[in-house]
Order: C-alpha cells, then structure tokens, then sequence
C-alpha cells in the first residue's frame, strides 16, 4: 500500500496510523518513523490505517463485489478517488471500499450517486480497488449508466409487427389479419394464397396436411397482393421485375411476435403465396422432450455424437419434416458460455440466447459468410442446408480444421447422405473422416385422442403390402375418425411427433468406408445387426402399435414397402 504521508493525510492522521503500525511491530523503538513505515507489509499497513479511522480492514474485495451493481458507476471518478461501491443490499445499504478513509471525493460520490442509501464503508488496498475497476470496465470509456442515458432518435429499418387481433376498418387489412390470425390459432405451419382461373382462395397446412379451400373474392386478389408486399416495404412495382419475390414480416398476436417468411411467384393465372409460420410456441425443442421424444437408445448416439469436439452431424428429410428443430434443439445442449456458436440460416427460425445468428439475403452471400465464419474463432457452426458442391466442401473444411458442424440435407435414408456428399464431389475419405453421425428424420400425424377408432388389425393385403409379420392381423390398433371431431377440427389427427434414425460412424467404419471396404448401405446393415438402433420403418410401427398414430399417416412420410 503506497501511502504518500505529506500529501495524504495531515499531521494527526500520520500519527495515528504510525503509532498503530509501532504498537504492532516487535522493534517499534529501533526504527525511524520513515523506515517504519518502509519495512511494513501492505496488509499490516491496511490493518493500522483500519484501526485509526475505525473502519473494518479488507484486503481483498474482488470475490464480494456485484460486478453489475459497480459497473453503473463511473470509473474515471472511482480511480481519481480509489473508492469503488461494491455493492447494495435490500435494506438499501451501500458497501463502498476506500483506499484512502479520509478523502472526501468517495462521501461526495455517493451522496449523489446513492442519495437515499445508507453507506458502509470498509477499507481496502489501492490495488485492490484498481483490480476491481478493471474488472467492472472494459475500457476507460463511459460508463453502463452514462451509456444508457444517450439519449438516441428511435429508428429501425426493421417492418413494424402486424398485429392480426386488431380490428381494421380497412377491408383488406382486415381480411389479411384474420386469416393469418386463425392460421397461427390452429397452429398451421403454412398459409396458401392461390388463383386459379375461376376462383381466388387460401388455406392452411396443418400437421402436414392442406385443409379446406377459403374462397375470397377474385376481385380482392390484387389488393391483397399489393398490401402483403407493403407489409414488408416492397413496392407492387417488383411483381413485373422479378419472377419471384421472397420477404419477411412479423404478426404479433396477442403480444406474442410470431415471424412468417413469405414467398411469391408468378403464375399462369396470377401468382401463388405461401407464407410460412415460424411460431415456436407451442412446440417443445427440446431434445427426448414433447415432439423430440426419440427413442432412448437414439436419444443416446445422439448426444454421444454431439460430444465429439469436431466433426460432421447431418440431419436429412423432406421440407417440414422437423429438421431445423431438431438442430436448434441441439445446438441448445451445446450452448455453453465458453463456446461459440454461429449460425448461417435462410431463414432465421429460432433465435437462442448466447448464439449468433446470421441470416442469408441471397445465394451469393454464402461462400464469403462461411468464409468470415471461419475467421470468426467459431467452436460450433450450424450451416442451415447442404445443397450444392460448394457448400458441401465448406461444411468438410470446416469440420476437418477442428469445427463441430450442423447441417441438413435432402436424402430419403441417413445411409444416403454419405452418397449424397459423393454425388456432390466429396471425395470418400473425407467424409469418412468428417462425418459422425448421418440421421435421418420425419413427423408422424398422431392420432386425436378423442375421436380416434379402434381396429382388430390390418388386413392381409396390407401385411403383405408393407412387408408385416402375420401378428399385425389380430392386433388391436387405432385409426383416425374420417369426419374427425371439434377437438381436430375435423382432422381426426392433432399434433405431429418426430421420429429419427440415426447412424453413428465410429472411427473403425469410418476407416473401413474410406477404405471403400463397406458400402452405405452395408454399414447401415451393420450398425442395426450390432447395435439395434431402430430404423424410421421401427419407430414408425412402434407408435402404431402404441395406438398414437395409423397406417394411413405412417404411409404419406414412410416407404413402408420394403424392410429395413
């Protein structure tokens, strides 16, 4: 502690402090006022400042300050006064360290800082109190507090929310609002707006399925047209430039801000919309939870793979099949402080708190994003889709310099990514190396509980058909009610479920596929024989024999018509 006594403190504070520091040196008498104080320890010399200005000694103050609390105080006042506030409690006391007991600065400080807060003070080491300023601010710029008081014109490039429970006085707005209003009620994934050459309609696809055709005046359809491309600040004039139009927007619904990417092309009669819900609410992504309840032995290999540090994990299925759920749910599981995690989606789905995601504008931004990702100390990259050669060399580039990869691709079976990856060019070895595990999925109608109708088995055409064992005749099972209920809104199906296959490449396959030893299929015979991981064709039964869904559902997403 570097006391300078002829200008810190007076005559009587100097004696104060040196007649402490002699009552506890054991050579007090041998030893000159000057050399006293040379020979004596920081810590011994916070303990004699302590006892002459009656105030608690504490020579380290880093483990009890509130980091958040002290960073609203200016740190360039704080370091001139060597005070720091450490921290406040609920009964509105103040804890505020001082190197120096005596300078006014820190009292002054606090009485308008804390005007109604009572002040404890304890003292402390100067570099202590440094230590602690440091740590509050990254800089020696202005503080959290004098931040937050800028005061900055609200401005945004960003579409307002549309809020669909309103009530317009406008026709058309209104119109718009209610259909994307009880699109996000039933929970539909997507809104078709579509003419034909005598009518003009939209409906809503719902767990998977288009529901009924809602007729709207043919008269309306360019007014609807226009209004959709001003909710997203794009001029009618684009219709005649552009075949295609894609955009964004966001309908808020009863203060709930649900995204819905849309997508316009031109037809023979018009044009057709779709309009895509991306509204999470009601979904559970999270992984063996709600619509991810894998099976346990595939739950299992799944988070095994997400454990090693670098590599490849592909997730395969049609449009809407879950896909980008089930990643963001993983890259959930891998969101530690301590790692960081990027994104590159078209668009973004679902935000996580901690990672930072980057959305697509064109094709043409993707290999310059992919490479500034790689620049950017990235420990776990989520890349939304692989679909051509040069995608597919970033996502092995990346993985072989140590990065852990997420991404989806487009093949019917998880054996089929590996000759998906060769069709793109990929030579074998690579994506032996690369690859950990190749995962297939698909969403499965479940049943609605209340009006679903039992069944004493299938028929013989279709155990045969579908390649069943002869139990499935005099099995008790269920099958949705044709007219449904209100419960399914006449559906005879409410929800979806996700079932997944997965195959993990252990380094002896990857070897042996590098090799060209052990085809893709091959080594999906092999790891089902050794390890019993069950296929989409098994999961798919298993939840029929359950009696949650049917053959007619497992028949629009399964091919059912060979063995696995």
């Amino acid at each position: 502690m570097n006391l300078n006594l002829g200008v810190e403190f007076n005559h009587t504070i100097q004696r104060l402090i040196i007649n402490q520091l002699r009552i506890a040196s054991s050579n007090h008498e041998a030893l000159s006022d000057e050399s006293l104080v040379r020979k004596t320890s920081k810590t011994r010399m916070l303990g004699a400042v302590g006892c002459a200005s009656g105030l608690p000694a504490f020579p380290q103050i880093r483990e009890i300050v509130d980091v958040d609390f002290a960073s609203y105080c200016d740190p360039v006042i704080m370091s001139r006064g060597f005070f720091v506030p450490l921290k406040r409690s609920s009964s509105n006391q103040v804890l505020l360290a001082v190197a120096n007991p005596w300078d006014y600065r820190a009292d002054d400080y606090c009485s308008t800082r804390f005007p109604d807060d009572e002040v404890l003070k304890i003292v402390t080491l100067a570099s202590e109190i440094s230590a602690v300023i440091e740590g509050v601010t990254s800089s020696s710029g202005p503080s959290r507090a004098e931040l937050e008081a800028v005061e900055v014109e609200e401005f945004s490039n960003e579409t307002p929310d549309f809020d669909v429970t309103c009530h317009y006085e406008e026709p058309v707005a209104q119109l718009v609002a209610s259909m994307v209003g009880d699109a996000i009620k039933q929970h539909a994934s997507d809104i078709h707006i579509k003419t034909e050459k005598n009518s003009f309609h939209y409906c809503f696809r719902v767990d998977g399925s288009l529901g009924v055709k809602i007729e709207t005046p043919f008269k309306l359809r360019d007014r609807i047209d226009a209004f959709l491309l001003n909710l997203m600040r794009l001029a009618p004039e684009e219709r005649s430039k552009r075949p295609g139009i894609s955009g964004r927007f966001t309908a808020s619904y009863y203060g709930r801000a649900v995204g819905v990417r849309y997508e316009r092309h031109r037809t023979y009669r018009g044009y057709h919309v779709t309009m895509r819900l991306l509204d999470k609410t009601h979904l559970e992504a999270r992984l063996g939870m709600g619509t991810l309840a894998f099976d346990q032995d595939t739950l299992f290999e799944l988070e095994k793979a997400m454990s090693v540090p670098s590599g490849i994990i592909v997730m395969s299925g049609p449009t809407g099949s879950g896909k980008s759920t089930t990643l963001n749910a993983m890259l959930r599981e891998l969101n530690h402080p301590e790692d960081n995690l990027l994104t590159l989606e078209n668009p973004v789905e679902d935000e996580i708190p901690g990672v930072t995601h980057c959305d697509l504008r064109d094709s043409t931004e993707f290999k310059p994003m992919i490479a500034s990702f790689m620049r950017s100390d990235p420990d776990v990259i989520l890349m939304g889709e692989v679909r051509d050669r040069e995608s597919a060399e970033l996502a092995i580039e990346a993985a072989i310099t140590g990065h852990k990869v997420l991404t989806t691709i487009h093949t019917p079976r998880a054996s089929q990514i590996i000759e998906r990856f060769q069709q793109l060019g990929m030579e074998r070895w690579k994506i032996a190396q690369t690859l950990k595990a190749a995962c297939a999925q698909r969403l499965v109608k479940l049943l609605c509980p209340t009006c679903k109708e039992r069944i004493d088995g299938l028929s013989e055409r279709e155990i045969r058909l579908f390649h069943l064992d002869n139990s499935w005749l005099r099995r008790s099972l269920f099958t949705h009610h044709k007219e449904g209920c209100a419960d399914c809104h006449g559906r005879g199906y409410a929800g979806r479920t996700a079932i997944l296959e997965i195959l993990p490449i252990t380094p002896k396959l990857g070897d042996r596929l590098a090799k060209g030893e052990i085809t893709p299929y091959e080594l999906e015979s092999e790891v089902r024989r050794e390890s019993g991981l069950p296929s989409l064709r098994d999961n798919g039964l298993k939840l029929m024999a359950e009696g949650k869904t049917d053959l007619d559902a497992l028949k629009k997403v399964l091919d059912l018509t060979y063995e696995s």
